[in-house]
């Protein structure tokens, strides 16, 4: 049976190296895979997520040295969300305090404890104490995403009707809908009908990628975006690690459909994830160029 939920969320910063050291050193994820934009080879792509990168764990980079800050604002991705367990609030103050990395006080959502920061580029995320047992300051995965929206309703109908959500819970004029899956389950719909909109750059999220168990079972997301939706869908892109389809929802994010297979292992062992500078196969007779162009990762 597919489970429904996120993913991956991809975002964009600033300097390669301390976005590596802040989500390795100061979050504890793993760093799963090195590549690059496939669309801009002379950009690192990277991926962090669990010890082998499951999909509802999967938060990405493109990293560029010299962007511009973004701006947040409706029609954008208001905050990341990584579920932790609920006893490990105060060590995850710890933690933060122990890297001197600011955070707000923590503060209750849909009745559970939610600590926010943001990272050195200013990317909005939020741990959020879920029911899993112990205090240690580990992440699980995913636990969701907010989008900002002028309205909520056409964007509720996508995540209902196409991609396997149903509405869990309302708190003042959010809406919180949740998938199947263990890890990022969760897509809360935030009305700000007045707000500016939202403009890209270091520290704001690029898109939403939604999971299909397999080519089929996207193929079928892509009839129901297309035919009952009206929405235009880019063809599969192939992507190494899943393959994708990509879609505007009506309140303009970007979303992605990726399939779960392949998988991060398909070109590295799990115990060696992470460790090579991995390349398409159309890419590979310029790997000397490419590698020699990317920025130092330490």
């Amino acid at each position: 049976m597919t489970e429904t939920g996120l993913h991956h969320v991809t975002a964009f910063s600033g300097p390669a190296a301390r976005n590596l050291d802040f989500y390795t050193r100061v979050l504890g994820l793993r760093l799963v895979k090195k590549t690059v934009n496939f669309d801009d080879p002379g950009t690192w792509h990277l991926y962090y997520g669990d010890e082998t990168g499951r999909p509802g764990t999967i938060l990405t980079f493109f990293p560029i040295a010299h962007a511009a800050p973004g701006r947040a604002g409706i029609g954008e991705t208001g905050e990341t969300a990584f579920a932790v367990p609920r006893g490990s609030i105060a060590a995850w103050i710890d933690q933060l305090a122990a890297h001197g990395i600011d955070h707000d006080v923590p503060t209750k959502s849909f009745g559970e404890t939610v600590l926010r920061l943001r990272d050195p580029d200013g990317t909005a995320l939020a741990l959020v104490g879920t029911d899993a047992d112990g205090a240690e300051p580990v992440i699980l995965g995913f636990h969701g995403v907010t989008l900002r929206l002028a309205e909520t309703a056409p964007t509720a109908a996508i995540l209902t009707d196409v991609l396997g959500f149903t509405e869990a819970a309302r708190e003042g004029d959010a809406i919180r809908y949740a998938g199947t899956a263990a890890q990022g389950c969760f897509v809360t719909l935030q009305a700000d009908p007045a707000g500016p909109r939202g403009r890209q750059g270091a520290g704001s999220v690029h898109h939403v990628a939604f999971r299909a168990a397999d080519d089929a079972a996207q193929e079928a997301m892509v009839a129901a975006l297309t035919g009952r939706h009206g929405l235009a869908v880019t063809e599969q892109r192939d992507r190494q690690y899943f393959r994708s389809v990509y879609f505007r929802e009506p309140g303009g994010v970007l979303f992605e459909i990726a399939t779960d297979i392949p998988g991060f292992s398909v070109d590295e062992p799990a115990d060696r994830l992470g460790t090579g500078l991995k390349l398409p196969a159309n890419l590979e007779p310029h790997r000397a160029r490419i590698a020699a162009a990317l920025p130092a990762l330490d």
